[in-house]
């Protein structure tokens, strides 16, 4: 008996680990105004609240500074330091959240310095900027380049996305159907949700796979929204049921893809779909619902309950 024990054990030793899929949370265009259901200050304690619960120990919010100033932006400040006390960290998603393709580089630049300014010496800052709408340039190679240029120079690097269920989306339709009365079935707007966002976590998984040989650790694009605060607790729970493992910002953004360049006719997107591309593997290299016709019918059918 001993004997098989030992026999298993070393088995056990020599067999290769199982894929582990990894993936950390990200939340852009901090800090937001009022949304469909909370004031800001209500959304920011739920949502730390809920990451709390959920046990995420690292999400990153990426701010845009200039939001600071708008009518419903008194106490972003505050909500920013509270995030940063529950033990999240920050990033530069530009001043005032400009497309790149409508500006010149050099304007684009300022705008990202402005950003870095606020930033400078804050606790838990981190050197990453993301692009607003992940629009780097699209068709314009030159403005690519340059942006690229000005970044590394800046001592900062691209705070890419890997995986997207354009939860911006079902907040607008969500807000959208309160504004005009429409009532929700609130259970199927939190399965809509979770469902959403666990199936392009798994769609870009295996697009990943079959584009560079394996599961990189991946970053989820979320917003700071009122449907993010309600139900990202859900959606750990279910990601977790689906064999990911949630990591800190850190640990995605230490992977190694984080060096990859990509040379694409058109750069807007998250990264693996750019690197899908520059594969040479065919389209669709997206998520279903990131197709806001897609995602309005199915939610008219499912949180509506519409014919």
């Amino acid at each position: 008996m001993r004997i098989l024990l030992l026999l298993c054990a070393l088995l056990a030793l020599a067999a290769p680990a199982a894929a582990q899929k990894r993936i950390a949370l990200s939340f852009d265009d901090v800090p937001r105004g009022r949304g469909a259901f909370f004031t800001p200050d209500e959304r920011s304690r739920r949502l730390i609240a809920q990451l709390k619960k959920a046990r995420v120990k690292q999400a990153v919010f990426f701010l845009n500074p200039g939001k600071l100033g708008d009518p419903d932006g008194a106490g972003g400040e505050a909500r920013i330091n509270a995030y940063v006390r529950a033990g999240h960290v920050l990033a530069n998603h530009s001043y005032s959240h400009p497309q790149l393709t409508d500006m010149d580089a050099e304007a684009y630049l300022a705008d990202i310095d402005q950003a870095s300014a606020w930033l400078k010496g804050r606790k838990g800052t981190r050197p990453w900027f993301r692009f607003p709408y992940l629009n780097e340039g699209r068709d314009d190679k030159v403005k690519r380049d340059a942006i690229r240029a000005g970044l590394k120079a800046r001592g900062l690097r691209n705070g890419y996305v890997t995986i997207d269920g354009c939860d911006w989306n079902i907040e607008a339709l969500t807000a959208k159907a309160r504004a005009d009365g429409k009532p929700m079935d609130m259970a199927a707007l939190r399965n809509f949700y979770v469902t959403t966002h666990v199936e392009a976590a798994d769609f870009f998984d295996q697009l990943a796979v079959k584009t560079i040989g394996r599961s990189p650790a991946h970053m989820l694009l979320l917003h700071e929204t009122d449907i993010a605060a309600m139900f990202v607790g859900d959606l750990v729970a279910a990601l977790r049921a689906d064999g990911w493992e949630i990591v800190s910002a850190d640990t995605a953004y230490a992977d190694p893809i984080g060096e990859i360049l990509t040379d694409v006719p058109s750069h807007q997107g998250t990264l693996t779909e750019l690197m899908a591309w520059q594969k040479g593997l065919p389209a669709p290299r997206w998520y279903e619902r990131n197709d806001t016709q897609l995602m309005a019918a199915l939610f008219r059918e499912q949180v509506l309950k519409e014919e």
